[in-house]
């Protein structure tokens, strides 16, 4: 958590590094009213740290219609009374009552003063908040005072600005959105003072943008000189340059927009883990239920029931079940004891409800059902360039991001992204053998798993991925 505090401001930044997700708390000590901007779906801690800096949360903030998250907007009502804040965009597109904000208008939490941007660009509805405080330096009044902070959602990162082609599936252009984010970015955003502090919605990692630092700050002079977005161009170029080589959208992105604008089941971390015999959890299959093994890559490998899909939690857990497992789907987990609660967590934060029970100890209950057990092939460089030779017909699939490839990639294989790969299934043959790879071998285990668990006879995947290939290339020359 990182703060940027004046003499009356209280705030605070969250950073879920598992979604790369940034969320704020907003206050004013002199006052004791706050406000939460972006919040994830789990907020105990938003109330824990209010409660303890003696701060009423009023006002629950979003930027925009979250896509790759599940936001704690309605979580946060329920449990505060707090009014749901949008852009004036958003009306009308809600199933549950909101207050909105034009462009200009403000919302005054005492000395502390937010000012609302539209700033449409990544979405329609898109907004920045503009922080200040009247006894900051240079003040004039809460309202006229020199910027403390910008919160600038998914509009601009640090060192990207948010992707405009999300929304081409719901038949809103790129080039659209891309012209009005050139205008938000530089006849709103770029009028800041540049030691204005930049806070985003998102980090390294995240599918909102390609190029986004791991910096989790900056300020609008920093982003002015190095982020490629803002550098002198037309709006042709701009178009251009924020449109092309985007990664695949992940598929639970437009389930969980569409969620995010819905009333629904609220969240309750407090809630214990239903616990699975092995019975229930082959019925819950038979039912049509995914199983997820969210055992590392290694232990996956030497040991798993049959069927079951290897999502690591040390990994970008949510995100990539999101990937594999088709919304409402009903999805049993299977953990090392201790980490259920978390697994199950992870999983509400991108609104997958549909969570049947968890199957602990996995390797006691396998060593019980030898006959449920299988083991995963995983081959070395050098193992993969021998079947590369011998075998013929042999499918070599590629499951980065086409950023990734530019880099290079091992000859005749084919660019499937991870998030792409469950659209393409009907486009491979069950049959051939195959070999998949990623960069360091985590995603390459979920896709020969997701390859495995429907129906593919014969596949690997390549052990430390793309960088152990180009290692053993060297030493092999």
């Amino acid at each position: 958590m990182t703060n940027a505090n004046t003499p009356n401001l209280f705030f605070q930044q969250y950073y879920l590094q598992c979604l790369s997700h940034a969320s704020y708390l907003v206050g004013d000590t002199s006052s004791g009213l706050a406000v939460v901007v972006d919040p994830q779906r789990d907020i105990s801690q938003y109330l824990n740290d209010a409660r303890a800096n003696n701060l009423k949360i009023t006002k629950v903030i979003e930027t925009h219609f979250h896509a790759d998250f599940l936001s704690g907007h309605l979580e946060l009502a329920a449990a505060t009374g707090a009014t749901i804040v949008y852009g004036a965009a958003a009306m009308g597109r809600v199933d549950f009552a909101i207050e909105t904000y034009r462009n200009g208008e403000h919302i005054s939490l005492g000395a502390v003063d937010l000012e609302i941007l539209e700033t449409p660009g990544h979405t329609p509805e898109s907004i920045c908040i503009v922080v200040r405080d009247a006894d900051s330096v240079g003040a004039g009044g809460s309202a006229t005072a020199e910027p403390t902070a910008v919160l600038t959602g998914d509009t601009l990162f640090i060192g990207d600005v948010g992707r405009p082609d999300l929304l081409a599936t719901v038949g809103v252009s790129a080039d659209s959105l891309a012209r009005d984010l050139y205008e938000s970015l530089h006849n709103k955003l770029l009028t800041l003072p540049d030691a204005t502090k930049v806070y985003p919605a998102h980090g390294a990692g995240s599918s909102c943008g390609r190029n986004l630092s791991t910096e989790t700050v900056s300020t609008i002079g920093e982003q002015r000189r190095e982020n490629y977005a803002l550098a002198p161009m037309s709006v042709e170029q701009f178009i251009e340059a924020v449109t092309q080589g985007q990664s695949v959208a992940p598929l639970y992105f437009l389930f969980a927009a569409t969620k995010n604008r819905a009333v629904r089941e609220l969240f309750d971390e407090s809630e214990v883990v239903t616990w699975l015999t092995i019975e229930q959890l082959l019925k819950a299959k038979d039912d049509g239920a995914v199983l997820i093994d969210s055992r590392d890559d290694r232990s996956f490998a030497a040991g798993h029931i049959r069927g079951s899909i290897n999502v690591g939690l040390g990994g970008r857990f949510a995100e990539y079940v999101g990937a594999v497992v088709k919304p409402d789907t009903p999805i049993v987990m299977i953990s090392d004891a201790g980490v259920e609660a978390e697994a199950k967590t992870r999983l509400a934060r991108i609104g997958f409800d549909n969570y049947v029970g968890t199957l602990t100890e996995p390797i006691r209950v396998m060593s019980q059902h030898p006959e449920l057990v299988e083991q995963q092939s995983r081959l070395s460089a050098a193992a993969m360039a021998e079947r590369v030779v011998s075998v013929k017909d042999l499918v070599i699939i590629d499951v980065r991001n086409a950023g990734e490839v530019e880099n290079g990639a091992i000859a005749g294989a084919k660019l499937i992204s991870l998030q792409a790969l469950i659209k393409s299934l009907d486009g491979l043959d069950k049959n051939a053998p195959t070999i998949v790879y990623c960069a360091g071998g985590y995603r390459s285990s979920i896709a020969s798993s997701l390859l495995k668990s429907h129906g593919f006879k014969d596949v690997s995947d390549l052990i430390g991925g793309y960088q152990a290939w180009q290692l053993w290339l060297t030493t092999a020359e």
